[in-house]
């Protein structure tokens, strides 16, 4: 061949189509409310519409870009002001742009040499969050503990676990594998990572307690207590036990201090899943969700959650980090290096899962910078106050009850009436496109889950968005 295939574009190529590609972005925010919130695709619609086979000839940006008028019709809309299912996966345009200079240099921050701007900024982001956050100051990287930013909470979970197990075991499970006898604990209503993570490290469903919970769906420390009682009494190892604050389904608030009390009497790993509420902390009348963190040995939230900082961005931070690192510490030939022989740096990757490391720290400073402490506490005020709203116009129709408490900015609520009937109501909202609910089962009731924290909802919309509920309601009964 003549002509060597392009294996970059030109600058001014890349250029002008990352400014289409840019101003696509903003005008899908601009007509976001546009779209019907929840795809309303059939199974492989999608994949029925795409070509056989790949493109012999490379096609130009253009095109390329106007293929996403097809894949439009398959994405539900997470950023839409009506969507309240699930838990919030807030952005900003801070945060694109942050993740966009990340996506650009492309770095590998897996080693400190690596880049170490990617380390260092890093290790600070998380300083400035124990500050912002008034956490523990034994989470600060000064300290004999420290943090990493990881994928999800449930990577977060994962590895706290695989520092629990080293810590029980005195590092024996590394060398030779669990032998059945380590038990772990956490409440009935705490997140599905949990278990997985419990399979992934080796300890096996069998040795997963699930504790019961109490009138407010939170852990029933009596319980959890019995259930340790009971396992030593049969010579097993209690080896970690995990409190929510914030539990999926409802959040409700584990009691941390009670739990962690009993923790520290009997030698047990005490990790505290705060996915969801753990941003409320910046705001010092919303620090409840602290209480008790000071017996925490490791503890994780989401920015990507409630704090503007688009996905994926998980904080896990661990009271004394040479548990983590006697857990995930390699060194094979290929990565060593004069700086990683000292103890003057951090090897990030000996903090996580995965060897490579992308440079997510980009879009966190680039929010807490772009936003201060004090817009992010507007935002957080903001939605707590959505929420109570909310809540008040839900109190005032006498045919829906709430049925658990709303310490944050989940509001579980159903018509008064069988399960089969809420269930026909969810799916009549989320089919009309008109807004996006999720669900959960709380004493075997059908809940309907109206989640508040999407940046771009505002109380008009969480306002319009009650007013169809309604109506839908209004409509069910009916026919």
């Amino acid at each position: 061949m003549n002509n060597k295939t392009k294996l970059h574009m030109s600058t001014d190529e890349f250029r002008k189509a990352g400014y289409k590609a840019i101003d696509w972005i903003a005008d899908y925010y601009e007509k976001i409310e546009d779209y019907p919130v929840m795809s309303q695709l059939s199974p492989n619609e999608i994949i029925n519409n795409l070509p056989d086979n790949p493109p012999i000839e490379g096609k130009k940006f253009d095109d390329i870009l106007k293929d996403m008028d097809l894949l439009m019709n398959g994405i539900t809309h997470w950023q839409s002001p009506n969507f309240h299912a699930f838990f919030p996966c807030s952005t900003s345009g801070p945060g694109i742009l942050g993740d966009l200079l990340s996506t650009g240099l492309a770095v590998n921050g897996m080693n400190w040499i690596t880049s170490p701007s990617a380390t260092e900024l890093e290790i600070h982001m998380l300083d400035w969050l124990v500050k912002m956050l008034d956490l523990p100051e034994y989470f600060l990287s000064s300290s004999s503990g420290g943090g990493a930013i990881q994928d999800t909470a449930s990577s977060s979970s994962l590895i706290a676990l695989l520092a629990a197990r080293e810590k029980t075991t005195k590092t024996n499970s590394n060398k030779a594998g669990c032998n059945g006898n380590l038990t772990v604990y956490t409440s009935s209503q705490a997140h599905s990572s949990i278990e997985k993570a419990v399979k992934i490290a080796g300890i096996g469903t069998n040795n997963l307690r699930l504790v019961k919970t109490d009138k407010n769906f939170a852990m029933d420390v009596e319980h959890l207590r019995q259930l340790i009682d009971k396992d030593i009494k049969d010579k097993l190892k209690p080896s970690f036990v995990c409190a929510t604050v914030g539990t999926t389904s409802s959040t409700a608030l584990d009691p941390v201090e009670k739990i962690g009390k009993i923790c520290k009497d009997l030698n047990i790993w005490l990790h505290v899943d705060s996915a969801m509420a753990g941003p409320a902390a910046i705001c010092p009348e919303f620090r409840f969700v602290n209480k008790g963190l000071t017996y925490a040995n490791s503890y994780t939230f989401n920015p990507h959650k409630w704090m503007l900082t688009n996905f994926d961005c998980s904080i896990f931070y661990i009271q004394n980090k040479k548990y983590l690192l006697n857990a995930l510490s390699i060194m094979p030939e290929y990565l060593k290096n004069k700086q990683s022989s000292t103890e003057q740096v951090t090897d990030l990757r000996d903090w996580g899962i995965p060897l490579g490391r992308r440079f997510r720290a980009l879009k966190l400073w680039s929010v807490i910078n772009y936003y201060g402490v004090k817009g992010i506490q507007d935002y957080i005020r903001n939605d707590m106050h959505i929420t109570q709203k909310l809540k008040e116009w839900i109190s005032k129709d006498d045919r829906f009850e709430i049925i658990a408490p709303t310490p944050l900015t989940l509001i579980c609520f159903r018509l008064k009436g069988s399960n089969d009937e809420n269930e026909k109501l969810l799916y009549n909202i989320n089919k009309s496109g008109s807004m996006y609910l999720s669900h959960t089962k709380l004493d075997n009731k059908y809940t309907l889950r109206f989640s508040i924290g999407t940046s771009t909802s505002s109380l008009d919309h969480v306002k319009n968005s009650w007013k169809k509920i309604q109506e839908f309601a209004t409509q069910l009964r009916i026919s």
